[in-house]
């Protein structure tokens, strides 16, 4: 793994800003946070990956912020799709602090693809790959599902019935949300949602987990 720039956050910062969110992290995983931030911030310079660029910031609402759900919900091993990855998130950090997890980060914009690519590359990252795609059009390519998740959709009720179809049949969805967002997702009845968890350190963003509800035979959705 290539060494970090000297700009980068140090061990000591994460592991203390980590700590925030009740997450621990070995040597390995600080290094790879500390590289995955550096090929972060230069490739941002030529597309537009994330609008924060403080790398204090974005320790917080990217790392701590994706890897906080693995506090809150089983997340160990098993298959996960990351969909509409854009700069990995929360794919990759999921994958850096549960190494055992099989991870498909599912991001249309070739460019972005490329990106991801790379970060997996260097981080040297085993069981994680990318497919170039609108999920939408994805079926068995990623079928079965352990885990499904999201921190950049608009529109949730196409997603959320995709992974609910049988050609997916994702056991559990993990979604970071806005406030404002979550009365029409829980309106959606193919999830049994639990109650969100409101995300350290900030005032909007929740964490919401569903579980996927089997329908009799004979009844639609």
């Amino acid at each position: 793994m290539p060494t970090p720039s000297p700009a980068a956050l140090s061990a000591d910062t994460i592991r203390r800003t980590l700590g925030e969110f009740q997450i621990a992290v070995n040597d390995y995983q600080v290094l790879q946070i500390q590289q995955y931030t550096s090929i972060l911030l230069a490739w941002n310079e030529k597309i537009n990956l994330t609008a924060i660029r403080d790398p204090l910031e974005i320790l917080n609402r990217h790392f701590c912020e994706c890897m906080y759900a693995t506090s809150t919900v089983p997340v160990e091993y098993g298959r996960l799709a990351d969909v509409g990855s854009g700069a990995g998130f929360p794919g990759l950090p999921l994958k850096i602090i549960r190494p055992e997890l099989d991870v498909m980060l599912i991001e249309s914009n070739i460019k972005k693809a490329t990106f991801l690519a790379e970060v997996i590359r260097d981080l040297r990252l085993a069981d994680a790959r990318v497919l170039v795609s609108r999920y939408e059009e994805l079926g068995e390519e990623v079928s079965p599902l352990d885990f499904v998740c999201s921190r950049a959709l608009g529109e949730f009720a196409p997603f959320l019935e995709w992974a609910h179809s049988e050609k997916v049949a994702a056991k559990q969805v993990i979604l970071w949300v806005g406030a404002r967002d979550l009365p029409d997702i829980q309106r959606i009845q193919t999830w049994e949602w639990r109650d969100p968890i409101q995300v350290p350190h900030s005032l909007r963003r929740l964490l919401l987990v569903g579980t996927r509800r089997i329908q009799p035979k004979g009844t639609s959705t």
